[in-house]
């Protein structure tokens, strides 16, 4: 495995996600002393000034266990009680082992819907970075209570998949019952190699990722392959390890090779430019001045309001606008923070009166350069 810890690309952001059969120690109620493990490791992590999101799992295993029952139902209502029951358990858990380092968690619940609508993608990824600059560290898991069959992400893996695109994270690490992906299923073969290193989108490795053995959780190593290759769409490598193994996370850290180490094939911010550049349908059109261009293209910076002389177009919060300079040289595009209507009530001033114009303030900037990629 790459040395990340010594890497100048070394990960500032991390999503690491927790299977349910780590974390419930296969449906015996929830393994406090695992979790006071990860959380412990993830505290550290903090302090080398890594940012982590944590996907977890659990909280419908842990319904289960609360309740009695011998394996996890198939009926919609009774996964969504023991769902509700089971968060109460598990977002206590964390909050109780996180303030022992004085670090403050956030429940965060996701559905399908939060990341399909692309002003909802926004209100998820500006809540998600804003945590994570005030130094707290995110739990997020599906919304189990209210998500219906058709919505469902389908597995943990894939949710932490599309949070790793969400908050443009360079690795997502996936602890699991398993030390990695194997060359053939170690519960056949028990002698079968590791595989330590891979392209995520080497096809080859379809053959060998086998389905859960577990009635707990709903992934299994081919949702992890799934979630390698989501998450390679905006840059993030993969971890696949073994969520038991001691001090997992900070051997990644350190560069430790451990588990099945599957690589992205474009940097972060290259596969994000290609995504917003030609993945999107461009909405509408700004006219910026020649000082926002001279700030978008020289100095990297957000779009403001003030920046921009008029527009066209009709689009509504987090669509794609195109930017261009007043020669009509398309300059840049962008993820809009305001409507087409609160757009135009706003171009030309300063930042500071977005509130009395609108009567509240979505952001400062009319695109963040997060959001933004100059052509």
């Amino acid at each position: 495995m790459d040395k990340i810890a010594d890497s100048p690309s070394r990960p500032r952001r991390w999503v690491v996600k927790i299977g349910s059969a780590l974390l419930t120690n296969n449906g015996q109620g929830l393994d406090h002393q695992a979790i006071a493990g990860w959380v412990g490791q993830i505290a550290q992590l903090q302090e080398h000034d890594l940012e982590v999101v944590l996907v977890s799992s659990g909280a419908v295993a842990e319904g289960v266990a609360r309740l009695g029952w011998r394996r996890r139902p198939t009926l919609i209502h009774e996964l969504q009680a023991a769902a509700a029951i089971g968060q109460m358990g598990l977002v206590q858990a964390y909050e109780s082992k996180f303030q022992q380092f004085d670090k403050h968690t956030a429940q965060v619940l996701l559905d399908h819907d939060d990341l399909s609508s692309r002003e909802r993608y926004l209100n998820a990824r500006s809540t998600l970075n804003t945590l994570l600059a005030l130094g707290v560290i995110p739990v997020v898991n599906e919304n189990d209570t209210v998500v219906t069959d058709e919505i469902r992400f389908g597995d943990n893996d894939t949710l932490a998949a599309l949070v790793a695109n969400l908050v443009d994270a360079e690795l997502l690490v996936i602890l699991t019952d398993q030390s990695g992906l194997f060359e053939e299923d170690p519960r056949k073969n028990p002698n079968t190699p590791l595989i330590r290193r891979a392209s995520a989108n080497d096809k080859s490795l379809d053959a060998v990722a086998g389905d859960s053995a577990g009635g707990l959780g709903r992934g299994g190593m081919v949702t992890k392959l799934q979630a390698a290759r989501l998450a390679a769409r905006s840059g993030a490598n993969t971890v696949i390890a073994g969520g038991r193994d001691p001090d997992v996370l900070l051997k990644i850290f350190a560069g430790t090779e451990v588990g099945t180490l599957l690589v992205a094939d474009n940097e972060p911010l290259v596969a994000r430019k290609q995504w917003l550049a030609g993945h999107l349908q461009v909405r509408g059109i700004l006219v910026l001045d020649d000082g926002a261009v001279h700030v978008l293209k020289k100095q990297g910076k957000s779009l403001l309001p003030v920046g921009v002389r008029a527009l066209s177009g009709e689009f509504t919060r987090g669509e794609m606008v195109s930017c261009v300079d007043t020669q009509g040289v398309e300059v840049a595009r962008g993820l809009v923070n305001y409507s087409a209507r609160e757009t135009r009530q706003i171009i030309g001033k300063a930042s500071r009166h977005i509130d009395e114009v609108l009567g509240f303030c979505n952001a400062e900037e009319l695109i963040h350069r997060d959001n933004l990629v100059v052509l």
